[in-house]
């Protein structure tokens, strides 16, 4: 029983300081997200990328690289701009990009992994486009875009003032009140996700031993970085059930690879465990209600195969230039979490910002809400679930950080 109690505080100690480490970059983060969300809008974007399909795409890439981290958030864009008109091909960069490229996903990369794999990060993204270009190109789904095209026209536009120059916005109040309403909305996205995300990296570092992720990825050991092909390929399809089953978004589950590195699955385990955040099951379901489950699934196809074959080019690549990353550079446990130092006063810096972006989304509100943009329609029932279990995490935390601290 002790010991249970000893790992119990151990586990929610590990989960406040992983978030300790991350808080400045998540606000940072959703900050730029919502800024530029605001003064960049969806019409802007549809009306700059234009009818080529090359610049249609690489414009894509870009504004999904300047967009939302949240996977909801990254598929109501791609659906926005695909139904106005912009290329399948351009509108799958989009997706990608706005959910591997993003900045805020490359901060909190850098906290729990290191340089490497925000390098990985931003390369991979890029790779997973022109996979996914190349493998449209080749099976030239023209009948599956028809029809998915169709199965959008039947919904109602709503479109974005785009009356204003964005530089006489940004001096106006009112329009960082929309930003600030916008950041309220990103967390309102992420929340139960990171919460989720934490807690479970929490318990794994503390309560799973190694010889589990020994088992479930074949030949992972700590002190191992010697893989045969086809155990860097098991890591790799390996990575997204571990995905599917945490079902959490990219942000959430990057202290969560940091753990698996951390436990010795290969460099690119991992990596495709990040990138798996578009092939879960709820991403599916929402892609079904959009486009119909044949375009689905013929996404989930494109994502996946891009997938395997980034992580592998990843892998080869980086060890051809020897910079595979070394395990013992990611330090999950035993960590002094809460000390004075640079995260201290950056926390402190950002949460002062935030607590302004607070009193303009509470206090100036007036039209704030016009412009917001859509989300993905959640499953209600998961939605739930997932709170409730949310919940259950804060009394874990709570329960956890009195036993350490007070019995």
């Amino acid at each position: 029983m002790n010991d249970f109690l000893k790992q119990w505080g151990e586990a929610a100690y590990t989960t406040t300081g992983f978030f300790w480490m991350a808080l400045w970059a998540f606000v940072l983060g959703y900050i730029i997200s919502s800024m530029i969300q605001i003064f960049v809008t969806e019409k802007r974007m549809q009306k700059a990328m234009g009818e080529n399909e090359g610049k249609s795409m690489l414009l894509g890439t870009f504004f999904g690289f300047i967009s939302s981290s949240c996977s909801f958030a990254a598929l109501a864009g791609t659906k926005s701009i695909f139904k106005k008109g912009a290329s399948f091909v351009s509108s799958i960069a989009f997706l990608l990009a706005s959910t591997n490229l993003v900045i805020e996903l490359g901060i909190i990369i850098s906290i729990f992994l290191g340089w490497q794999f925000v390098v990985g990060e931003y390369v991979g993204g890029v790779l997973l486009i022109l996979i996914c270009w190349l493998l449209i190109r080749i099976i030239n789904p023209k009948k599956l875009i028809e029809n998915a095209r169709k199965n959008l026209e039947s919904e109602d536009d709503d479109e974005m003032d785009d009356s204003q120059d964005w530089k006489k916005q940004i001096q106006k109040e009112n329009s960082w009140a929309r930003v600030a309403k916008k950041y309220k909305m990103e967390w309102q996205m992420v929340w139960k996700d990171v919460t989720v995300g934490f807690t479970i990296a929490g318990i794994v570092a503390v309560f799973v031993p190694d010889s589990f992720f020994e088992t479930l990825f074949i030949n992972s050991g700590q002190g191992n970085t010697d893989f045969t092909f086809f155990e860097i390929l098991e890591h790799i399809l390996v990575g997204p059930v571990a995905a599917f089953l945490t079902f959490i978004g990219s942000m959430g589950n990057i202290p969560l690879a940091a753990l698996l590195f951390g436990k010795g699955v290969s460099f690119a385990g991992v990596m495709a465990f990040i990138f798996s955040d578009l092939v879960v099951f709820p991403v599916l379901r929402i892609n079904a209600k959009y486009y119909g489950w044949k375009m689905s699934l013929f996404i989930l196809f494109l994502l996946f195969t891009a997938l395997i074959g980034t992580a592998l080019t990843l892998h080869y690549g980086f060890d051809l230039l020897a910079i595979l990353p070394d395990p013992s550079q990611v330090k999950i446990k035993d960590s002094e979490f809460f000390k004075i130092d640079y995260t201290f006063y950056l926390n402190m810096s950002f949460l002062v910002i935030s607590g302004y972006l607070v009193y303009l989304g509470f206090f100036k509100k007036k039209d704030v809400e016009h412009g917001m943009s859509e989300m993905a329609p959640k499953s209600p029932l998961l939605e739930r679930v997932l709170k409730y279990i949310a919940f259950v995490c804060y009394i874990w935390l709570a329960g956890g950080l009195i036993v350490k601290f007070l019995i």
